[in-house]
């Protein structure tokens, strides 16, 4: 990583603070205080879903979701386990709303505002269910762990049919390592935002 990006870094961190604020200001007054209600009522248990994933310099950190999966769902299954059809049945019908939406993915604003993310980054896997990831990021670049890891992600918006490969992960990873610049950030965000759109 060049001086450029490095110093790149710096002003990402203070562009995810000021923007997280107001992220989390906005969805607070417009949505957080109806899915959490509604989520409640349909979950039966609590609206809130937290995990263990793999952050910056591989702390472990807690993640936090509103819960769109039912309670007796698996939650240590593996992405690379799990296809549409298994993830559709482990969902409430307002879970599936969430996750169509990525309304579900908000609150990690508040990951984001305490630094514990990025907007755009490698996205965190699982501490106990993604042992894969690890080794495959490790074995490309261990330099993929010294960044903050994103709410979305190159992988997540150049993968499609092999979005839950390990290995293919782990590479996309390294590209974004290798490449990170403001105008990729920007490229990566617009992408996310279309695909939210054509769900």
């Amino acid at each position: 990583m060049d001086k450029s990006q490095r110093i790149y870094l710096f002003f990402k961190r203070l562009i995810a603070i000021l923007g997280s604020l107001i992220g989390i200001l906005f969805c607070l007054v417009l949505f957080w205080w109806w899915i959490f209600i509604v989520n409640l009522i349909v979950t039966k248990g609590h609206p809130i879903f937290v995990q263990e994933r793999i952050g910056k310099d591989k702390r472990v950190f807690k993640i936090i979701k509103f819960r769109s999966m039912k309670n007796d769902a698996n939650h240590y299954l593996p992405p690379s386990d799990m296809n549409d059809d298994i993830q559709r049945e482990m969902e409430t019908k307002f879970g599936h709303f969430l996750r169509r939406s990525q309304l579900d993915e908000t609150l990690q604003l508040l990951n984001i505002f305490v630094g514990q993310m990025a907007f755009i980054g490698p996205r965190p896997g699982a501490a106990k269910n993604e042992e894969r990831l690890i080794e495959e990021r490790e074995a490309i670049s261990p330099g993929i762990y010294s960044l903050r890891p994103g709410l979305t992600g190159l992988a997540q918006n150049e993968l499609i049919e092999d979005k839950h490969n390990p290995k293919l992960k782990a590479e996309k990873d390294y590209e974004y390592l290798k490449n990170i610049s403001f105008w990729l950030d920007i490229k990566i965000f617009c992408k996310t935002i279309v695909k939210c759109f054509k769900k």
